[in-house]
């Protein structure tokens, strides 16, 4: 493989699959980077990396590496050296790489205690400019689906009234569309269906602001000292916790819940 990419220096385009999207907490499993030369030659190096934590099932299920994986495979520590040579000199892009393989990767030479300089670095993300340039917003899916300008955007009835419109658009063109699920398998996820669309739009989070999310099916807390703890562990063990929740800056909402997870608690 060759590029046309005009260079002042090497440009080293990575991907990272991980333990999960914790930047402080999670680890690299595998890491491939693609670096592309000045004189248009592509240099690829692909390594999967014993993460030292277990990988947890969900995280598997999106990459498909397990623990027995790589569990004979080199640590990051063993072989962070030499991925710091082979990205010495280089700029760094990805695809949503700012928010996530970057940080996670510089954070991985940290643990190792292996200089890596970010100062001299161009930081190229290549889904920024494609959101950029391709917008995600309602005026972009309305020509997109409807094929029609959205006129009066940003007024609360041209906006409801287009979202509609999308949603109708939307049914009607993936209804009978198949696509590939985690295991490989041909599904069809959309239907004209208000309860299995409702599914495809849920997250993990159990109050509206995700300062909780259910993990493996346990409601944990997503912030602060006690991130990634089951609620009903913490408030037991530091029962000071949820008075500081109650009196804290927090929404209605995920006081609400909190207090629901800890009467339940309670009453167990």
């Amino acid at each position: 493989m060759r590029h046309n990419l005009i260079l002042k220096k090497p440009l080293a385009v990575f991907d990272l699959e991980t333990t999960g999207i914790d930047v402080a907490n999670d680890r690299i499993v595998e890491i491939c980077v693609a670096k592309a030369n000045m004189d248009g030659s592509v240099e690829v190096k692909t390594r999967r990396i014993n993460p030292t934590i277990p990988i947890p099932a969900e995280a598997s299920a999106v990459h498909g590496i397990y623990d027995e994986d790589v569990v004979n495979e080199p640590t990051f520590k063993q072989i962070g050296k030499s991925m710091e040579q082979f990205l010495a000199g280089c700029d760094l892009a990805g695809f949503n790489s700012n928010k996530f393989d970057i940080p996670l990767l510089v954070e991985e030479f940290l643990r190792a205690d292996i200089p890596f300089e970010m100062k001299n670095r161009k930081l190229i993300d290549v889904q920024r400019i494609y959101y950029m340039m391709e917008p995600r917003n309602l005026t972009a899916a309305f020509k997109f689906y409807c094929d029609k300008d959205l006129e009066g955007a940003h007024s609360a009835e041209a906006d409801v009234l287009a979202t509609l419109q999308v949603l109708d658009a939307q049914v009607h063109k993936y209804e009978n569309t198949p696509m590939k699920n985690s295991e490989g398998e041909t599904v069809y996820p959309i239907k004209n269906d208000m309860e299995l669309l409702g599914k495809l739009s849920e997250n993990n989070r159990i109050d509206f602001a995700g300062r909780m999310i259910y993990k493996d099916g346990v409601e944990v807390f997503n912030f602060g000292k006690y991130k990634g703890k089951p609620v009903e562990e913490v408030l037991k063990t530091d029962p000071g916790y949820y008075g500081w929740l109650l009196k804290g800056d927090f929404s209605l909402h995920t006081k609400k819940v909190m207090s629901e997870i800890r009467l339940r608690s309670i009453n167990k």
